[in-house]
């Protein structure tokens, strides 16, 4: 029986960049459903804390606790990054990389790949370069390459942030319904919309460090901080 991946411990980790703090200390716990939202201004450091999370920044100080190893952990994850990376290749080829990576045969990977391909809505662009693909498309193919693993948690590091309305309608379908089949969500974003609209839990984040935690409602209706209501608010924040 495979060890569960979460709930995830993180104690008092700090993240620096030379004599700068540029995150924490942050201490959570994250729990094993869900979509959570990591909420706040831009350059809050909410970035720092999705990599940090993954495993690609290096914490100076502080411990970060999986419930299984950390070898499989980082297999179970994937990462979607702000301006997805565009490989060389078709659109079903670079969906299918991460299979192939596995060594999974060519032919099955494809065919994988194809299937994912069309849940997001790319079943006519194939056998397009990755390249001529537009933005939301683009974006739909990073999600369709990180999910083809079945990851049991997914980081999204505000995948909207570029996108028009439709497309931003688009990515949030495919992620509802990612949750649903049991993949658990970690997104960052400055949108308070997309947070009422996406959220079962809010981390709120500003200068590098957690100011709130807990269940969207809750935080939505009404932030305990100053920062959080001033952000809430619309007004910004320095």
């Amino acid at each position: 029986m495979v060890a569960p991946l979460l709930p995830l411990s993180v104690r008092d980790a700090e993240v620096w960049r030379g004599p700068t703090r540029i995150l924490g200390p942050v201490s959570l716990d994250l729990g094993e459903t869900g979509i959570t939202i990591v909420l706040g201004p831009n350059g809050g450091g909410k970035t720092t804390l999705l990599r940090t999370l993954h495993g690609l920044e290096r914490m100076r100080r502080g411990s970060l606790k999986w419930s299984c190893s950390r070898e499989e952990a980082l297999k179970r994850q994937a990462f979607v990054f702000q301006q997805p990376v565009i490989m060389r290749r078709s659109v079903v080829e670079s969906i299918a990389y991460p299979l192939l990576l596995d060594r999974v045969p060519k032919r099955d990977a494809l065919a994988r790949a194809a299937e994912i391909a069309g849940n997001v809505g790319l079943a006519k662009h194939l056998e397009l370069p990755a390249q001529v693909l537009s933005g939301g498309e683009k974006q739909k193919m990073a999600l369709a390459r990180a999910l083809i693993r079945r990851p049991d948690l997914l980081f999204l590091d505000e995948p909207c942030a570029s996108l028009d309305g439709e497309s931003t309608h688009e990515i949030e379908e495919i992620l509802q319904r990612a949750k649903a089949d049991g993949t658990r969500i970690v997104m960052s974003t400055h949108s308070v919309g997309q947070a009422r609209r996406m959220a079962d839990q809010i981390l709120f984040i500003h200068q590098g460090q957690i100011l709130e935690a807990g269940p969207a409602d809750a935080f939505l209706a009404g932030p305990q901080t100053l920062e959080a209501r001033a952000h809430i608010n619309g007004d910004l924040l320095s």
